[in-house]
């Protein structure tokens, strides 16, 4: 069996020396870089949270003034469309008072020239019925 000496006593001297070493050396250090970077990471994320905020505040400030020259373009394509609309009453308007008076003013030579012409086939008709009593009286009138 293994008896237990002074040799024990020195190795676990040995061990506490050496953990005592190891921390002071390795482990805070490292600790504290790693503490460090715990904290930029956490700038860092904080920023990013930040900038992901503002970014999406300006992608909804872009939405809003889309959608708002989208109603602004509907509502200029309404008073373009109704402006159109108004011409074009006004165009007709124009051209069936022209076609009105362009009509009236052909009845009314249409109306002249069948008064003329009746005239006209009056004289001959009477002249006509004179020729044709006379050719069946077989005299003339």
């Amino acid at each position: 069996m293994i008896l237990p000496d002074y040799t024990l006593f020195i190795q676990i001297a040995n061990f506490l020396i050496l953990m005592f070493l190891l921390n002071r050396v390795l482990y805070r250090p490292v600790r504290r870089i790693l503490g460090k970077r715990k904290e930029e990471m956490n700038a860092f994320q904080s920023l990013i949270e930040d900038f992901q905020k503002r970014a999406a505040g300006h992608a909804k400030k872009i939405e809003q003034d889309m959608a708002e020259a989208r109603k602004e373009g509907l509502k200029d394509k309404e008073a373009l469309k109704s402006q159109g609309l108004d011409e074009e009453k006004q165009m007709l308007r124009k051209a069936s008072s022209t076609a009105a008076d362009k009509l009236s003013q052909a009845r009314k030579e249409l109306d002249g020239k069948v008064k003329g012409v009746r005239q006209s086939l009056e004289k001959e008709m009477a002249l006509f019925s004179k020729e044709l009593a006379e050719k069946v009286l077989g005299r003339s009138l």
